[in-house]
């Protein structure tokens, strides 16, 4: 049982590591002012639905990841 929950847990691990890869960057200071306007002006909706798949995706795994390692450590002390 405990091989199988860290296995699980590995493949959860790498599993958020890609979805965070994934997401777009937010921008930030004087690069993001200057291209944030052009982002605005002519809208980027085609990857609104992709970014939103990709935090649900990073909630779902943090959360499964978060509680797999809570299970792992109860079973490895006992």
């Amino acid at each position: 049982m405990e091989i199988a929950l860290k296995i699980v847990l590995v493949l959860f691990a790498i599993g958020l590591i890609g979805v965070v890869l994934l997401q777009r960057g937010k921008s930030a200071g004087l690069s993001g002012a200057i291209s944030g306007g052009a982002e605005h002006l002519f809208g980027k909706t085609k990857a609104r639905g992709m970014d939103l798949f990709l935090q649900r995706a990073t909630i779902v795994l943090a959360i499964g990841f978060f509680i797999l390692s809570l299970l792992v450590a109860y079973f490895v002390k006992n």
